[in-house]
């Protein structure tokens, strides 16, 4: 399995060092590599700390982009689950370049999509407001849609088309990475509402993920100030990523689906379906949220590294 890491250097790595200053810090994320994902109860108990302090912790890992956390329901209440988003930090003093020739990548808004087929309840939304009809599978078809930063169906499918960039210059795919930040759809708000999301790149079902839940126990980081619903408020950065030896998700291994078997250098475009199908096992519908929304301020990107 490939390990995930973060490159920082002294001039944009200075929130992430300071979070990593701490030695409890430092603690929970040794715990978090040696075992695995853990609540933050948990934590507590095996660090010896108490558990304002380890909350404390969590947070500041979480805003620094060390860890990810998502709730999940427990006895009493919810708990919150921490993992760790990287298995090696490194700090270099070394000049950055100025940019990667091996990384091709491609933003796209997720209101750009080129077919869906969507199901109520559904909507888009701007950072301005909803665009056209809450609930109103026709709207998904409005020139309006461009600018939309939050969509959201209960079943159904987004297609979205990329330029094949890497054959247009003639170089060879190593590996293709789809990241974009998810959750399922529910009336209201519930951390206990799990969905099947399909992904699919050139007709090739690559990944099922099953979203747990639809947020709503605090605002997405970017979400605006007039999205008064409860739920719909952020998701999970998911990251897709096939390889010459299997798909994985967040770094684990999910599929036996090589880029092989996506036939990119057959294809001018690369086609990225996001679907709930009829069949789901957990058919709890989907949130993707773009710029301007939830808990990351990005569009839905694909990276080709060459």
């Amino acid at each position: 399995m490939s390990k995930r890491y973060m490159l920082i250097t002294p001039e944009n790595g200075i929130d992430i060092l300071k979070s990593l200053a701490a030695p409890a810090r430092l603690s929970i994320l040794t715990l978090l590599n040696k075992q695995g994902p853990m609540n933050v109860n948990d934590i507590a108990d095996v660090l010896g700390l108490p558990q304002s302090s380890t909350s404390t912790h969590v947070n500041s890992l979480e805003k620094a982009g060390l860890i990810e956390t998502e709730s999940q329901k427990a006895k009493k209440g919810s708990q919150k689950i921490c993992r760790t988003a990287y298995d090696e930090v490194v700090l270099s003093f070394k000049e950055p370049k100025q940019t990667d020739q091996d990384l091709i990548e491609v933003a796209m808004p997720v209101g750009l999509y080129s077919g869906c087929n969507t199901t109520a309840p559904c909507g888009l939304c701007s950072s301005e407001g909803i665009i056209g009809f809450l609930d109103s599978p026709d709207t998904f078809h409005s020139p309006e849609r461009m600018k939309a930063g939050l969509l959201w169906f209960t079943k159904g499918y987004v297609r979205y088309q990329f330029p094949n960039n890497a054959r247009i210059a003639g170089k060879e795919i190593k590996e293709l990475e789809l990241v974009l930040e998810l959750s399922s759809e529910v009336p209201g708000t519930s951390d206990d509402w799990p969905s099947d999301i399909n992904i699919s790149i050139n007709d090739k079902l690559i990944a099922v993920w099953t979203a747990p839940g639809d947020y709503g126990d605090q605002r997405g980081k970017y979400t605006p100030d007039w999205w008064k619903l409860a739920g719909s408020q952020y998701g999970h950065l998911k990251s897709f990523r096939v390889t010459a030896d299997g798909t994985y998700v967040d770094g684990m291994r999910v599929s036996d689906i090589t880029l092989a078997d996506l036939e990119l250098d057959d294809h001018r475009s690369i086609r990225v379906r996001i679907a709930v199908p009829d069949e789901a096992k957990n058919p709890g519908g989907l949130n993707i949220f773009g710029r301007g929304f939830g808990n990351y301020d990005q569009d839905i990107v694909l990276r080709l590294r060459t």
